[in-house]
């Protein structure tokens, strides 16, 4: 897939959120998530999520140079939603002197990132199985949590935020990534928003952090393009990388030829140039 992009600001309605917070544990229909079947999901696809994630590599390399303008020298870095630890070794190389927690809710995953050779990188993440909302950790005990492309899974991502500041030392920095209600919209129309999920738009996210906590929240969107060469690759990719329906109030049944069919036909509707162009809003 080929990546095009382009920065810019979220004006959209805020209505999801807006009068949820500070206190809602409940997400609206389409935000909901059932972590269970979102475990189940990056269980299966553990092996080949590097390959099938370019997406979520490329914007884990532009967080990276990010941090080349922040003065920190953290002690103990916590990579939250790590998958198969890429940018966690990323982060044990920059910062040499800290130890590195790859924490994810699948343990496939993690264990698709261990070193596969006697003499392995030097040092090396410890992983940790674990959900966002419940971090194992002590309070303050962290100095830079990070989190590329996953708080859209969080069943709960206020309270993923919240225990985010609970476990970051004072001056601390959390630096994270996620997708915003742009994102998939191609996909969306073909096959109805009952079977794609919905996300938070970037405002909404900051008032996230302002009531969990945070002080000074600095937030940018970038919209993103992905061409694929027909729906069938752009399909394949998202199971690939395990990034299929895991709404709680998802259709139990199997969709069948005729659905499969007719969201073919749409997509193949929404080429240009021989090419299937698939947004993704990117905060």
């Amino acid at each position: 897939a080929d990546l095009r992009s382009r920065t810019g600001t979220s004006s959209r309605s805020r209505a999801p959120w807006r009068a949820r917070l500070p206190g809602v544990t409940e997400r609206p229909p389409g935000f909901a998530i059932d972590s269970r079947v979102a475990r189940r999901r990056f269980e299966r696809s553990a092996r080949s999520y590097a390959r099938a994630s370019r997406l979520e590599a490329e914007i884990g390399a532009r967080m990276l140079e990010r941090l080349d303008y922040v003065k920190l020298a953290p002690r103990r870095v916590l990579d939250a939603g790590s998958g198969p630890l890429r940018e966690a070794r990323a982060l044990a190389q920059r910062y040499r002197g800290a130890q590195v927690l790859a924490l994810d809710c699948s343990p496939a995953m993690l264990r698709a990132g261990r070193p596969r050779w006697r003499f392995f990188q030097k040092p090396f993440p410890l992983r940790i199985g674990a959900d966002f909302a419940r971090l194992p950790l002590a309070a303050s005990s962290v100095d830079l949590v990070w989190s590329n492309m996953a708080l859209h899974w969080a069943a709960d991502p206020l309270a993923a935020l919240r225990e985010f500041h609970r476990v970051l030392a004072l001056e601390g920095l959390l630096m994270f990534s996620t997708l915003g209600p742009d994102t998939l919209a191609e996909l969306r129309a073909a096959a109805g928003a009952a079977r794609v999920h919905s996300f938070a738009d970037m405002h909404d996210l900051g008032d996230m952090l302002v009531a969990a906590g945070f002080a000074e929240p600095v937030m940018d969107m970038e919209r993103i393009t992905m061409v694929y060469a027909d729906g069938e690759a752009l399909l394949a990719d998202l199971r690939a990388s395990g990034q299929t329906c895991a709404l709680a109030g998802r259709a139990r049944g199997l969709a069948g030829r005729r659905f499969r069919a007719a969201l073919t036909e749409k997509l193949a509707a929404q080429r240009r140039e021989g090419q299937l162009p698939v947004r993704y809003e990117v905060v």
